[in-house]
């Protein structure tokens, strides 16, 4: 088809207009006798007894007669005055403009170079277009199976345990597809061995709870050994044909994480929330997953409230040298990494054995950490206090700061092969109802789209205040400097419940690190509705004073409040921090809290 388009857009071809005085090599104000003398003239040259060649003849009859009656019988000239031709009025030919040496094929090759064409210009398209809408209409816009989608709608519970999350992550449809092979088996049964531990069996019917596993569908069991072999770094002992199979695992991995996410905070029609413990649970499994370390090392041990499992994250580390670091009562990995340069490097020489080179590739690896805080309120734009069925509007400023100096960075994944960037996910949630009332995903990597973001959302958030140009402009200045910075703003909006307290919990939970989370808890007072314009009046009839309502806040944070907590820890009450009350609005910020989303209260 190009070739053909690039031949006929090349063709030279004019439209030649029948000009009786130019044939004839005369004047248009030629007389009778001009147009008989060139007639003889011309006739002596082309007319067939005076010259053989068969294109005289044609341009003889063609062009001179019809010239020549053009010009002398009467008729001929009405119609050439006309339609610009003796013969009258001419029919228009409409034909396919192919080029001629398409047309002069006979025999088999000219059917063969149509059936060419055919296949080549109409059938291929048309195949190429029937797979594509079949392959379209079994995916979703990130390329993971409707099935998939819907097995983890179904599987999804609002009290689905983090240990749990991993089995419904299995379930996916891209891994029953995954082959089984005889040959697989012997290889599987060594996996088994090793990582039975891992697989929640009950002990006291271990053979049992053994024979149960492998009765299950071949492709799942595969799944799961395989995931256990990331999470227990364990690739290495597969054979050829498993490793394949494991790197298909772990490469679709991160899209199957991040919509298995999106299904534990959509908002159910009935709630109008999502549910905190499982989105908890699922962002645990990615970061355990792209660090390759087994979930049983986020339980409490060794006098680590929140585990092993953020040291085995960093190089040369295991559960034995977790256990020398104990000795010199470091009890949490925030105070490893609070501890100063020196006395981290005397602690990993003399204490867990590391050489010179060792440290310095663990401090290479906290340096590209990322430490996060959270400025977050929440307030009805242009009126005072929330009351009930206000929209609500949230603007949070989550700012990434690192030791290296960097904001977009890749995470430290050597037990991940494949391109994997890091993803923060905000929750705006109720832990003691387990109600997620907002949510959304925030990537430090792209810094022009965060700009154009944050720029258009405090533009129109001013404008709708009635803001100046100058105010505006400011805000929009203050904003994109803060973007540079490493800041990124989050909003979202949501309808005011009922009236009451509300102690809600920010959390910015990171996907790819462990260690990295952070909380913070605010209070959230709605009044009762009243009339339209009379909300400052019903503040004063209260008779709440400024210092009254501090009185307030502060009684009700000693009722305290629970937070939904990963399994695998339990509450530190020692190590607790001290609670700062910051009023903004009619919201309260008590406290940031370092640490994974397993921290407990810290």
């Amino acid at each position: 088809m190009m070739v053909l388009v690039y031949y006929i857009k090349h063709i030279n071809h004019e439209i030649q207009v029948f000009e009786p005085f130019s044939i004839l090599g005369l004047e248009p104000r030629a007389s009778d006798s001009d147009i008989k003398k060139a007639y003889r003239r011309l006739s002596i040259q082309y007319h067939p007894d005076k010259n053989p060649d068969p294109e005289a003849h044609n341009y003889f009859v063609e062009y001179i007669s019809k010239a020549y009656q053009a010009l002398t019988d009467p008729v001929s000239r009405e119609n050439f005055e006309k339609y610009g031709h003796p013969d009258g009025r001419k029919g228009i030919e409409m034909s396919v403009a192919l080029p001629l040496f398409l047309l002069n094929i006979d025999g088999a090759s000219g059917g063969i170079l149509l059936l060419g064409i055919v296949g080549v210009c109409i059938l291929l398209p048309l195949v190429m277009a029937v797979i594509y809408l079949s392959r379209s209409s079994k995916y979703t816009g990130n390329y993971v199976r409707h099935q998939t989608m819907s097995a983890y709608y179904y599987f999804m519970k609002p009290s689905l345990a983090p240990s749990k999350v991993m089995e419904v992550f299995t379930t996916a449809a891209e891994y029953m597809d995954i082959p089984v092979r005889r040959s697989d088996d012997e290889p599987l049964q060594r996996l088994f061995l090793s990582v039975r531990s891992e697989l929640n069996l009950d002990h006291k019917n271990i053979r049992q709870e053994q024979a149960k596993f492998w009765k299950q569908h071949p492709a799942l069991v595969k799944t799961v050994l395989l995931v256990q072999a990331q999470l227990n770094r364990e690739s290495a002992a597969l054979s050829p044909a498993l490793l394949g199979d494991f790197r298909r695992v772990l490469e679709c991995s991160p899209r199957l994480l991040e919509e298995l996410m999106k299904m534990a905070i959509l908002p159910r029609p009935s709630q109008r929330y999502g549910w905190l413990r499982p989105a908890i649970g699922v962002v645990e499994l990615s970061q355990n997953f792209t660090q390759a370390v087994p979930l049983s090392a986020r339980k409490t041990a060794g006098g680590f409230s929140e585990g092993f499992a953020p040291f085995l994250q960093l190089p040369h580390f295991s559960e034995a040298i977790v256990k020398k670091i104990t000795r010199k009562k470091v009890r949490s990995f925030q105070e490893f990494q609070d501890l100063t340069l020196q006395e981290r490097a005397e602690l990993l020489t003399q204490v867990a054995g590391f050489s010179a080179a060792d440290s310095q590739d663990v401090e290479m690896v906290l340096e590209m950490m990322p430490s996060i805080t959270i400025d977050i309120k929440c307030e009805t734009e242009g009126e005072e206090g929330i009351q009930e069925g206000d929209i609500v509007t949230m603007h949070a400023w989550i700012t990434l700061k690192r030791g290296n100096g960097l904001v977009s960075a890749l995470p430290h994944a050597p037990y991940f092969p494949f391109h994997k960037e890091e993803n923060f996910w905000l929750l705006l949630a109720d832990s003691v109802s387990n109600d997620v009332w907002l949510s959304q995903r925030v990537s430090f990597m792209d810094e022009g789209a965060a700009i154009t973001a944050a720029t258009k959302a405090i533009q129109v958030s001013k404008e709708g205040l009635g803001s100046s140009l100058k105010e505006i402009n400011a805000a929009v200045k203050e904003a994109v400097e803060k973007v540079r910075n490493g800041s990124r703003l989050v909003m979202g909006k949501f309808q005011a419940p009922a009236e009451g307290n509300y102690n809600l919990t920010s959390y910015c939970l990171c996907d790819s690190w462990i260690g990295c989370d952070k909380k913070t808890t605010l209070k959230v007072k709605v009044l009762k509705q009243s009339r339209a314009g009379t909300r400052a009046g019903d503040l004063a009839g209260e008779g709440l004073t400024v210092e009254d309502k501090i009185e307030d806040e502060e009684d009700e944070e000693e009722e305290g409040f629970d937070d939904y907590e990963s399994e695998y820890s339990e509450d530190d009450e020692d190590d607790r921090g001290t609670n700062t009350n910051g009023v903004v609005g009619n919201v309260s910020v008590h406290e940031e809290h370092s640490g994974s989303s397993s921290d407990g209260e810290e």
